[in-house]
């Protein structure tokens, strides 16, 4: 590039060069201007320069950090449009028991993890899978035998806890109790079984188990952001925020552990009362380098598989027909407010009724300019209401991993529950593109693994990745490798509004981007859990790199 030099001193001009370029590699762009290019430069995080070599080094000078990225296919950054990371401080402690599909199983994992706490510890596993305990219901006694002591298990979805009797008498739990919205401390003749549904309920406990200082806190959540990383993942979408999270995520930005880009949002519960939630609104504005809020996130049910999910008729068990805001009236002047503070609302909704209740509200309150409300899970969905998304202009979001623990014989508790057509109505992502739609894909972690790869897998197979003999569900629902890596980066842009800016490489752009050792939409879907995640960058910051 055009130069001055003054005896030894060398003069740049005006407009300064990349700090780092990327050279060499397959890019696929995402966008329609120019699909591909072998080459990016980012400065100040921003894409300064995409094109061919020639023209990427244009951008650059001998003080940019130039990376070969011979054998790469870049893409955009990916984002998981729906995970808690900050809840890896909370909600995963002790063993993971993901892989337990047996009560066997589940003994061996606690087993290890009483040796780690002692005979005196409490034991602690996450990730549980209902089926364990299909034959029994959820019983804390039995827990306790299968622990040799002192337990709890916090389930798969996170809308269940399981404590042994002893925990619960230490906490004080000791007949059923009324909470402001509709969790429940399950008894059977008045006595606690150990079942605690919803977080009113299980927060009960919290004061019974040992706690970890603040800086333990940040570094497990940091460790996660590296998890992350290390899989691709550049950005989050975080589903459960509040004014506490925010401080978390601004000490981990001022030592620079916060390595990905997140939307956080603010957990509006049925339990706050007005002056609580004005108190959030206020928040509206709060953000960081890295991080900003402006998203409020309500829970309107549960999920099908405790019967908490609101439907439109009872499910097999005579569950189904109350929604988790006592009185939706208020949920809706709740949306109302924080939309017409400028917020966008995003709502766990499971069950069909559940999604209808989110979908009125959101038309009754309408939105701020360039804000698009969300519906989370939709995990059974009715032509009419999925019709609506693309109508009014509200965002999908969908988690299709969750299918996994599904049972191609229909003995799993979510399709014993739902039955018939409302069971074939599953994870409609085809439907909804094809609607003309927006979809945001994500991994719920940690309801489910946190690995892109294997989200996108699940989107395209619609079965367990690398079991082709494993059943398919509804495969007519299948997307194709390009549609399931829109979900994960240009679905997930849209989905916060984000779009001028992420989603795509291309100049202006966020230098967000994601290099694997081949390319993620034409490799077979059951070889994308074994793709190499070769480079991930954040905000120009490269965060991650292999050999």
């Amino acid at each position: 590039m055009e130069e001055r030099t003054t005896t030894s001193l060398r003069i740049y001009p005006q407009r300064t060069c990349a700090d780092r370029a990327i050279v060499g590699a397959r890019v696929l762009t995402l966008d329609e201007a120019r699909p591909s290019a072998t080459a990016v430069a980012f400065r100040a995080g921003t894409i300064v320069a995409v094109g061919d070599d020639a023209e990427v080094r244009e951008a650059c000078d001998d003080r940019t950090e130039l990376i070969d990225g011979a054998g790469t296919v870049l893409v955009p950054g990916l984002v998981d449009s729906h995970a808690h990371p900050l809840r890896a401080a909370d909600d995963t402690r002790g063993v993971d028991c993901h892989p337990c599909r047996t009560r066997a199983e589940l003994r061996g994992a606690l087993a290890g993890e009483r040796t780690v706490v002692g005979p005196e510890g409490i034991v602690r596993g996450w990730g549980v899978d209902y089926g364990v305990f299909a034959d029994t219901g959820l019983d804390g006694r039995l827990l306790e035998e299968l622990a040799g002591g002192d337990a709890v298990l916090t389930f798969m979805d996170l809308h269940t806890w399981l404590a042994t009797p002893a925990v619960l008498e230490r906490a004080g739990v000791r007949g059923p109790e009324r909470f402001a919205d509709n969790s429940q401390i399950v008894c059977r003749d008045g006595t606690p079984t150990g079942e605690l549904r919803e977080a009113a309920a299980y927060d009960r406990i919290r004061g019974a188990l040992p706690a970890t200082s603040p800086a333990e806190d940040l570094d497990l959540i940091a460790a996660q952001f590296a998890r992350l990383n290390a899989v691709g993942v550049t950005g989050v979408h975080v589903m459960d925020g509040s004014q506490a999270s925010f401080e978390r995520l601004r000490e981990l930005e001022a030592t620079g552990r916060l390595t990905a880009q997140l939307v956080a949002s603010l957990w509006c519960k049925p339990t706050m009362g007005d002056d609580e939630l004005a108190g959030l609104r206020a928040l509206r504005s709060e953000r960081g380098q890295l991080w900003r809020g402006g998203v409020s996130k309500f829970f309107i049910d549960g999920v099908i598989e405790t019967g908490t999910a609101w439907l439109e008729e009872p499910d097999a068990r005579g569950d189904g027909g109350e929604p988790f805001w006592p009185d939706p009236a208020r949920y809706a002047r709740v949306v109302r407010d924080f939309a017409a503070a400028g917020f966008q609302c995003v709502t766990h909704a499971i069950g069909d009724r559940a999604v209808r209740c989110a979908l009125d509200a959101y038309a009754a309150a309408g939105a701020a300019p360039g804000v698009r409300h969300r519906v989370e899970h939709a995990e059974t969905l009715p032509d009419e209401q999925l019709r609506r998304f693309a109508a009014e202009g509200v965002v999908c979001s969908m988690q299709p991993l969750h299918m996994q623990w599904r049972h191609g014989d229909g003995s799993d508790e979510w399709t014993r529950r739902l039955g018939g057509e409302r069971a074939a109505r599953a994870w409609r992502a085809r439907d909804v593109l094809a609607s003309g739609a927006m979809l945001a894909l994500g991994s719920d972690w940690p309801v489910a693994h946190f690995d892109p790869r294997e989200g996108m897998a699940w989107a395209r197979l619609r079965r367990r990745p690398g079991d082709r003999d494993a059943p398919v569900f509804e495969p007519e629902q299948v997307l194709d490798g390009g549609a399931a890596l829109a979900g994960y980066t240009s679905g997930a842009a849209l989905a916060v509004g984000e779009e001028a800016h992420a989603g795509r490489i291309a100049v202006g752009m966020r230098a967000d981007v994601t290099g694997f050792a081949a390319d993620p939409v034409t490799v077979g879907a059951d070889e994308l859990l074994e793709l190499p995640v070769t480079l991930t960058v954040v905000g120009g910051r490269v965060v991650h790199r292999t050999e």
